[in-house]
């Protein structure tokens, strides 16, 4: 599994995983509209049937997005927070306490372990790190991403599925899995959620 990796909270299992890398870019490469388009499932039909699964549905359609290109780590912890209707629900109350990203701006990312000391600051939910799992591990935690009382972050790289772009990360609204579909709750506007297969480009 090498375009995805995994952060476990449980009650949420809140999942963050490094692709790649030790740690997140900021600076942003720009990603052609056509890109986005063509390179993932943005399907109404499928879209609308995601936005059922059990997880999902807790975030009401809606996805609070980043502030700017570096707090897509603390945005993508506030959205799963929200939909679990935690008091840290902003990037702001995520990032409370932490000394992370206290300049506005979350300098050369926030890395996988440094997102989950975040998670764990303004929540009583266990937060655990996840990596190197095998395909079978990877299959099994997408299933539970669809279990309402666990909530999944995934870390990947957008060069890996679109062609450009750096690491980033984002909650997993569910898994339809006779399509074998993940639903990635993308937290960049220009993105907005789509679908992936699990085993599309090297991801498995």
């Amino acid at each position: 599994m090498k375009r995805w990796r995994y952060v476990s909270i449980t009650s949420l299992v809140f999942a963050v995983g490094l692709v790649c890398a030790g740690a997140l870019v900021v600076s942003q490469s720009h990603v052609p509209s056509d890109s986005i388009a063509s390179s993932v499932t943005h399907s109404p039909e499928l879209i609308e049937r995601a936005w059922h699964l059990p997880v999902a549905a807790t975030f009401q359609r809606h996805v609070d997005w980043q502030s700017n290109g570096s707090r897509c780590g603390p945005a993508a912890v506030a959205n799963a927070y929200r939909s679990l209707g935690e008091a840290a629900a902003t990037e702001g109350k995520v990032l409370a306490g932490t000394w992370s990203c206290w300049t506005g701006v979350c300098i050369m990312g926030l890395t996988l372990d440094e997102l989950a000391r975040v998670a764990q600051t303004n929540t009583s939910r266990k937060v655990t790190v996840l990596r190197d799992l095998s395909e079978d591990q990877f299959l099994e935690h997408l299933r539970r991403s669809n279990d309402p009382g666990r909530r999944y972050v995934v870390n990947f790289d957008r060069a890996r599925v679109f062609g450009a772009g750096s690491g980033h990360h984002s909650p997993i609204g569910g898994y339809l899995e006779a399509e074998d579909l993940v639903f990635v709750l993308d937290v960049n506007f220009n993105f907005q959620p789509w679908l992936e297969v699990r085993r599309a480009r090297g991801c498995h």
